[in-house]
């Protein structure tokens, strides 16, 4: 998979916001994201530059510019969910990734699960709990151990293992702080492993392994003695069953573009749909760049082909500005 790189598609592209920062926790990962798209754009000589992102004046800061499409690097609430595409849409600015349904589904850990069940794809047992949630109760339903999540966050962000009533209700308690309500997942125990889809097509599967209890905020972005496996270890039989259900999952959910898919492999080799991510980190850490790696692209190769599927959406903001119309 190889980007042809020349001054016709550059000129194309024109002059392109890379929207980062953002009010989300993943605000830190996010800038640096953000920071990696613009330097590699800028290497290619795209016509790229920064927006940091904030709520008070998003509006204005997009109105203001001369803005030919949109790379968003923002992650988490505000910029994941479907709001900041909302905005790109009424700005008739053509973005990366997912459009705005897909985006909210994706960032909803919820939403996700039960589309996940209705379309017959296997995801981890669950309950959401609130105050009256009888502890006991869900851990006879779901076992032990269990994993505790808010619903709309990212990077693992609010997440524990528990592994009796009272780390549960510690957990329950501690991901309250953090945005949506709060899953209670069952527990796979097995192997874990993350598909990178681009261009409807599913990357090398990448395995991950980390001496953490599970591949939480730390070993993502600050430990470095996780391991990623890529090639992954899998016979190419088994790959592909992970690919293919790496494009169910991502499509269930009408998400287009770029993402990823991670899914745990129980003990019996059975694979279970844990998360499904419309706009993953591009820090030195992230995986979707190393499964990218690994089918031919590098990163500014990569960086520039999500980027180019912009050229298919239509840019309806000179018929905005033409009927004056644009925001103030």
């Amino acid at each position: 998979m190889n980007t042809i790189i020349n001054s016709e598609m550059i000129k194309k592209l024109g002059r392109v916001a890379v929207l980062m920062g953002g009010w989300s926790a993943e605000r830190p990962v996010s800038l640096q994201s953000g920071q990696a798209v613009v330097d590699a754009l800028l290497k290619q000589g795209v016509n790229a530059f920064a927006i940091d992102v904030k709520k008070e004046t998003v509006l204005q800061d997009l109105s203001k510019e001369k803005i030919d499409r949109v790379f968003i690097a923002l992650h988490g609430k505000g910029g994941e969910d479907g709001v900041i595409q909302s905005i790109l849409e009424v700005l008739g600015l053509p973005y990366t990734g997912s459009g705005v349904a897909a985006s909210a589904l994706a960032m909803d850990k919820l939403r996700t699960k039960q589309i996940l069940e209705a379309v017959g794809l296997p995801t981890p047992a669950f309950v959401v709990m609130d105050d009256n949630a009888d502890c006991e109760s869900v851990m006879a339903s779901l076992g032990s151990p269990l994993i505790v999540k808010p619903t709309l966050e990212g990077s693992s962000l609010g997440m524990a293992q528990v592994e009796s009533t009272a780390e549960l209700k510690a957990a329950y308690k501690a991901a309250k702080d953090f945005a949506g309500d709060v899953l209670v997942e069952q527990w796979v125990t097995g192997a874990e492993y993350t598909i990178a889809i681009l261009d409807k097509q599913a990357l090398p599967v990448i395995r991950l392994k980390t001496p953490h209890k599970f591949y939480d905020y730390s070993a993502k972005y600050q430990s470095n003695d996780t391991e990623y496996l890529c090639p992954c270890g899998l016979s190419a039989e088994d790959e592909g069953h992970l690919q293919r259900l790496a494009l169910s999952a991502f499509n269930s959910i009408g998400a287009s573009g770029w993402g990823r898919v991670d899914v745990m492999c129980d003990t019996n080799n059975k694979p279970w749909v844990i998360e499904i991510n419309t706009i993953p980190g591009m820090t030195s850490h992230s995986l979707v760049p190393m499964a990218a790696k690994e089918s031919g692209l590098d990163f500014d190769s990569l960086v520039l082909t999500i980027l180019g599927q912009t050229l298919g959406k239509k840019n309806n903001n000179h018929i905005n500005k033409a009927n004056g119309a644009g925001c103030v």
